[in-house]
C-alpha cells in the first residue's frame, strides 16, 4: 500500500541539525584559539594544549567519531564556509589593540600559503621539496625590488612576483625530472641554496643588508600603514595585513580543493601511489611532476610580497634552508593531503614556540616534545588524508 506523505509530516531540512552542530564546534574552536592567543598564563597554556592532546587521542581511538564529525561538515558545507568566513572577519575586533596577537595570526596564515603550497608536492605527489622558502624568497625580494626601484605597487608587485617564482618553479622542476626521491631531495636542496647565496651576495638585492623601506600598500585610497575604522571601532594597522592574509588563505584553499578533485589532483594521487603505473595509464608524469614545483612557487611568491610589504624589510636570514624544513615538517605534522591538516600544522608550529617563549630555556624542548608526541599520537598527523570519495560529498 502506498503511503501518503503530507506537508504536516514533512522531514526537517537535513542541514539543519548538521548546520547547529557545525556552527558549535567553529565557535567554540574560536574561543580555544581566542584563550590560546591571549593568555600569558603558563597553567592555560599547557591546559589547553593537553586537552587538544587528549581529544585527538580520543579521535584515534574512535574513528567514528571524526568520521561523523566530516560528515556534518561535509552536508553543511555551505554554513561552515558562511560561519568560518565571518569568525575570521570578527576575530580581530575580540583582539581589540593586542597588535602580537594579530603579527602571530599574520605569519601563521602565510606560513598555511606555504605549506598548502608544499602539500601539492610532498602530499598529493609524493614529490620531497626543500626549495619552498626559496621561492618564497624569490617573491618576496622580486616585489621588494620593483616597489623599492622601480615604484610599482603592492598589487603589482604581487602578479610580477608570482609569475618570476613561477618561472623558477618550471627551471627547478624541468632538471629535477631526471632525479627521484632522496636524490630529488638533494636537488632541491641545493636550489634553496644557490638562491639564498645569490640573495645574500649579489649587490643589487642589498647584499646581507637586506632591502629596506618597502612602502606600504593603499587599496582604494587607504593606506595599510594606516588603522581600520569602522563604524567607530578602530583596529591597529596590522589588521590591514591581517585581512590580506586571510583572503590569500581563503584563496588558496579554494585553489587546492579545486585542483585536489580534478584530473590534476587524480594525477598527482597517481603519482604518489605508483608512478610506474601512473605512466602507463597514459598519465605525462614529467609534466604533472613540473606542474606541482609552478603551483607551489606560484603561491609561495603570494605569501613573500605580502611579508616582504608587512615587515618593511628582508634579509637572506628570512629565507634560508630552515624556513624550508620547518614548512615540510608543517605539512606532515598537519596532515598529508590534508587542507585543514595542513591549515592547522602550520598554525600550531607557529604558534608554539611564541608561546613558549614563558618557559625560557626549557621552550625548545617543549617544543621538540609536543612534535614528537603529536606523531605519537598521530602518526599520519593531525588530520590524516582520506580516501577520495565519488558520487557524494568529500
Amino acid at each position: 500500500m502506498a503511503t501518503r506523505v503530507t506537508a504536516d509530516a514533512a522531514p526537517a531540512p537535513r542541514w539543519f541539525a548538521p548546520g547547529l552542530l557545525v556552527i558549535g564546534i567553529e565557535a567554540l574552536a574560536a574561543a580555544v584559539l581566542f584563550l590560546f592567543l591571549t593568555s600569558d598564563n603558563w597553567m592555560v597554556t599547557t591546559g589547553l594544549l593537553l586537552a587538544a592532546g587528549l581529544g585527538f587521542l580520543a579521535l584515534q581511538r574512535n574513528p567514528a567519531i571524526e568520521t561523523r564529525i566530516v560528515e556534518w561538515f561535509a552536508s553543511a558545507r555551505t554554513t561552515a564556509i558562511l560561519f568560518g568566513g565571518l569568525l575570521a572577519v570578527v576575530f580581530p575586533f575580540f583582539i581589540g589593540s593586542n597588535t602580537y596577537v594579530l603579527h602571530l595570526l599574520i605569519v601563521s596564515a602565510l606560513y598555511a600559503v606555504l605549506a598548502l603550497a608544499l602539500n601539492f608536492q610532498l602530499g598529493s605527489a609524493n614529490i620531497p621539496n626543500f626549495a619552498t622558502g626559496a621561492s618564497y624568497g624569490i617573491g618576496a625580494y622580486t616585489s621588494a625590488l620593483l616597489a623599492v626601484n622601480f615604484g610599482i605597487g603592492f598589487w603589482g608587485g604581487l602578479v610580477a612576483a608570482a609569475i618570476v617564482a613561477t618561472f623558477f618553479g618550471f627551471v627547478l622542476g624541468i632538471p629535477s625530472m631526471r632525479t627521484r626521491d632522496s636524490y630529488l631531495a638533494l636537488v632541491t636542496i641545493a636550489f634553496g641554496v644557490v638562491v639564498h647565496q645569490i640573495i645574500n651576495n649579489v649587490t643589487w638585492t642589498g647584499g646581507p643588508n637586506g632591502v629596506f623601506g618597502i612602502p606600504a600598500p593603499s587599496l582604494f585610497g587607504h593606506s595599510f600603514s594606516q588603522p581600520i575604522e569602522i563604524l567607530g571601532y578602530s583596529l591597529p594597522s596590522q589588521a590591514n595585513f591581517y585581512y590580506v592574509a586571510i583572503a590569500v588563505v581563503g584563496l588558496s584553499i579554494v585553489v587546492a580543493y579545486r585542483l585536489h578533485n580534478s584530473r590534476i589532483g587524480l594525477a598527482w594521487n597517481a603519482l604518489r601511489a605508483d608512478e610506474l603505473a601512473a605512466r602507463c595509464q597514459g598519465i605525462s608524469v614529467t609534466w604533472y611532476k613540473v606542474l606541482a614545483f609552478a603551483v607551489d612557487a606560484f603561491m609561495a611568491a603570494f605569501a613573500g610580497t605580502i611579508y616582504a610589504f608587512y615587515v618593511g624589510y628582508i634579509s637572506p636570514d628570512n629565507f634560508t634552508f630552515l624556513v624550508s624544513v620547518t614548512i615540510m615538517t608543517m605539512v606532515i605534522v598537519g596532515g598529508m593531503d590534508n587542507i585543514l591538516g595542513v591549515i592547522l600544522g602550520a598554525f600550531l608550529l607557529t604558534v608554539l614556540p611564541e608561546k613558549f617563549r614563558i618557559f625560557s630555556d626549557y621552550r625548545l624542548l617543549l617544543y621538540g616534545t609536543i612534535v614528537i608526541a603529536m606523531l605519537m599520537v598521530r602518526p599520519e598527523g593531525l588530520f590524516p588524508k582520506r580516501l577520495r570519495r565519488y558520487g557524494g560529498h568529500g
